[in-house]
């Protein structure tokens, strides 16, 4: 039997729709665009490379915590902290207290987080 890892589906609820919100990670990640229509769009890292995001429409609004988030591994914390808070990212409290971690949020609230430098 062979599984392949495809995408992460990112619900998107208006105001911002599916195409905002792709077009704000595409940015935040350097990644391209694969796929895009009034209710969905995809991105990858590169156009043959998986796993993607993929960005879709859905009526109903986010009312807790995300179950699921990314975490970002960068060089440099701080600097990529900045750039994404310049982006559009706002820094949240999820109860997470203090951490090595920076826990965020993309313009529509799903939360992702920045990590410190890996321990040797």
């Amino acid at each position: 039997m062979s599984l392949a890892w495809e995408q992460v589906i990112v619900h998107s609820v208006d105001p911002v729709d599916p195409v905002a919100l792709g077009q704000w990670w595409a940015k935040a990640l350097g990644w391209v665009v694969v796929h895009s229509s009034d209710e969905e769009f995809e991105i990858r890292p590169e156009p043959d490379r998986l796993p993607g995001l993929d960005f879709v429409r859905i009526d109903e609004s986010k009312t807790f915590k995300s179950r699921l988030h990314l975490d970002f591994r960068p060089d440099d914390q701080d600097a990529e902290v900045a750039r994404l808070e310049a982006h559009g990212a706002k820094r949240v409290d999820i109860g997470q207290g203090e951490q090595s971690w920076v826990v965020m949020a993309d313009p529509e609230g799903n939360e992702f987080c920045v990590l410190g430098q890996r321990r040797q």
